[in-house]
């Protein structure tokens, strides 16, 4: 197997940053209990509440608001299924867009779910938003409403102010997924609309397995796990102090250097345009948060593709890292119109913290040779 030496797929997961690293190994010098009264629980309760505290200061939340997850899809899945429950929801409203974890919570609820369209660009269509919200008024139905920020296949950013305006007067309940728009977008939770918001460390160079739901006081009995009081009483189970600790880090560490990674990308579309003159680049007509690009090449399978560039040492997806391995067509590019066979050739490339332009050109270099290798066996054959 080929060594892996170029990392492309930072919406994935991205790698570890040093800072988190090392806050994760300080941390697991520390023996004990963080829920303890002792002074070794003290201790690790001062590594929890600090690593809470600069978790806060990149949301934009205050430091109460943060409650800590094992993921994202935990978070997400106790602000939905959790939200339902304590806050008297009656049905569900939810992107066509939405990551899987969105989709099977709501699923998992057994509220009825009122979907809202993407456009041809991946945006969240607002007059069907603004439609469902009069149904539900017509109807005296109480709605969870739960949209993403950025959508992770495609790096489309939603008008996220305009669906605050929309939903945040309302009576009903507005939970953002913000997991790729951390690091990437300033948030301000504290001062924004939503009730509720999600975020995960592993997006930003923590570790897998930490995660965050962000919750107003007035949303503030929404439970998934119950158990001995922890975080507030919010989520059970002893926390992980050291994961915490490396969250926190990558959190204090991360800089909004998206005009940086923009010019990659702009580099790698340039540089994809002139290798194939029919690729299409998806959501290339809305705003993006400039560090990914999906794309297609007509006829250039993407499982075909993903291979032939991992045994040249380039690392991509086809999409969400949670179902690139499973057959099918991506749903948030059906969504919005794209036809399955182009959808079957999605490839995506997205960078992170330490992404260079050396990491374009190489896979410009990759994508050539596969194109090459294509269009040689097709007059071949």
């Amino acid at each position: 197997m080929a060594r892996q030496t170029v990392y492309l797929d930072h919406n994935a997961a991205s790698p570890l940053r040093p800072e988190a690293r090392a806050a994760l190994l300080d941390a697991l010098e520390f023996a004990g209990n963080p829920s303890s009264v002792h002074g070794h629980g003290r201790a690790l309760r001062n590594v929890i509440e600090t690593g809470r505290q600069k978790v806060a200061r990149l949301c934009g939340a205050e430091t109460r608001q943060v409650v800590f997850t094992g993921s994202a899809t935990e978070a997400i899945t106790q602000a939905i299924t959790g939200g339902v429950k304590a806050l008297s929801a009656s049905a569900i409203a939810i992107s066509a867009g939405e990551h899987a974890a969105a989709a099977k919570a709501a699923e998992a609820t057994g509220l009825p779910i009122w979907t809202v369209g993407l456009d041809s660009d991946g945006r969240i269509d607002l007059d069907q938003l603004a439609a469902v919200l009069a149904r539900a008024d017509a109807e005296s139905v109480t709605l969870l409403v739960a949209v993403h920020w950025v959508n992770n296949e495609t790096g489309v950013i939603q008008p996220i102010e305009r669906i605050n305006a929309m939903v945040g007067p309302t009576r009903h309940t507005l939970f953002i997924d913000a997991v790729q728009a951390l690091g990437k977008l300033p948030l301000d939770f504290a001062a924004s609309a939503p009730d509720m918001m999600a975020v995960s460390g592993h997006k930003i160079g923590a570790p897998s397995g930490i995660g965050a739901l962000l919750v107003k006081a007035h949303a503030d009995t929404v439970r998934l796990i119950p158990g001995g009081g922890q975080e507030q009483g919010r989520r059970g189970g002893t926390e992980s102090a050291a994961l915490i600790a490396a969250f926190g880090a990558a959190a204090e560490a991360c800089t909004y250097d998206m005009g940086r990674l923009a010019e990659i990308t702009s580099r790698l579309e340039t540089g994809i345009r002139a290798l194939a003159a029919d690729a299409v680049i998806f959501g290339q007509g809305a705003n993006r948060t400039g560090n990914v690009t999906n794309f297609a090449v007509p006829g250039l399978g993407n499982a075909t593709a993903m291979m032939a560039l991992d045994l040249m040492g380039l690392s991509v997806s086809s999409g969400s890292a949670c179902s690139s391995g499973k057959v099918g067509a991506s749903h948030v590019l059906a969504a919005m119109g794209v036809p399955k066979d182009l959808a079957n050739c999605a490839l995506r490339v997205s960078f992170g913290w330490n992404s260079t332009m050396g990491d374009a050109e190489a896979f410009l270099v990759g994508l050539e040779n596969l194109l090459s290798r294509q269009r040689r066996d097709g007059k071949a054959a």
